[in-house]
């Protein structure tokens, strides 16, 4: 008989029935009607043409050649499904570790690497930190922010605008509340000093440990936000942002893409690198 006939789903309900004994017992566990178990060890049987079971009145009890045959028909099935699940959890999980203030441009995208790829799994890890450090930290994959830097692929460079909810937009600048996104006003002087006009006074400020969370606060009215044109992108097509200034001002700082050297995990880093650089 062929090789490729072999009924290979019929194993585990041989290896189960040998276990109990007992149809009733092994179709439970299964998740399947006693005769779908019969039938399965009956196609199994007519496979190898010697029978597994010797069936009695008080029940089953493995045949000789069931009996020699059980040992290494276990071992080879439990042997693959070691196997496959190593294979999943290589392939598959990709730890991620990204600042908070790259949520706003990293979400989306990865909804679209799951729906593009649903055979990974992207297990993301937040936090204010903006670096990585593979041969201490567990990631395969990182989002780092900073000057000077040049490992990595390029996500976006940082260029910053004034953003304010459409409820507030009529408002002078001067009656605003500048939101900062961290606890110095690095941001705003640096956009401010650029500007051809006279600066508007800082009268009233709030300030953040994240740039995501000024955004957030500008979105509700709070005031006005400085932030990078790019994490605000989606926030200004959907009218939740407008832009009171057409300007942007570059910091020199950028966002990039830095991938572990992992042998196990290169396809499915491959895999997710491609969709997150093709997204832009």
């Amino acid at each position: 008989m062929p090789r490729r006939t072999f009924p290979l789903n019929a194993v585990e309900a041989f290896l189960v029935t040998a276990r109990h004994l007992n149809l009733t017992h092994a179709a439970v566990e299964l998740c399947l009607t006693q005769g779908a178990v019969s039938r399965k060890i009956a196609a199994l049987e007519s496979w190898f043409g010697f029978p597994l079971f010797e069936r009695h009145a008080r029940g089953l009890r493995l045949s000789s050649q069931g009996s020699a045959l059980l040992p290494d028909l276990r071992a080879s099935f439990e042997h693959f499904l070691t196997v496959a699940e190593q294979a999943r959890a290589r392939q598959t999980v990709v730890r991620l570790k990204a600042p908070t203030c790259a949520m706003r441009w990293l979400i989306p995208r990865l909804l679209e690497v799951e729906r593009d790829q649903p055979e990974l799994q992207i297990a993301l890890t937040t936090t204010i930190d903006h670096s990585v450090n593979f041969k201490t930290e567990s990631y395969d994959a990182a989002i780092v922010f900073g000057t000077q830097l040049s490992a990595g692929d390029l996500l976006f460079e940082e260029a910053l605008t004034p953003v304010v909810s459409p409820l507030r937009q009529g408002c002078e600048p001067d009656r605003l509340t500048f939101l900062h996104p961290t606890r110095d006003n690095t941001d705003w002087s640096l956009w401010l000093e650029k500007q051809p006009a006279p600066a508007p006074a800082m009268h009233k400020n709030q300030h953040f440990d994240t740039m995501d969370l000024a955004i957030t606060a500008a979105i509700q009215g709070l005031g006005m936000a400085i932030a990078d044109e790019t994490l605000v992108e989606e926030d200004i097509r959907t009218g939740r942002l407008v832009r009171p200034y057409a300007s942007s001002v570059k910091t020199g700082a950028s966002y990039r893409l830095v991938l572990r050297g992992s042998k196990e995990k290169a396809a499915a880093l491959a895999a997710f690198r491609g969709c997150l650089l093709n997204r832009g």
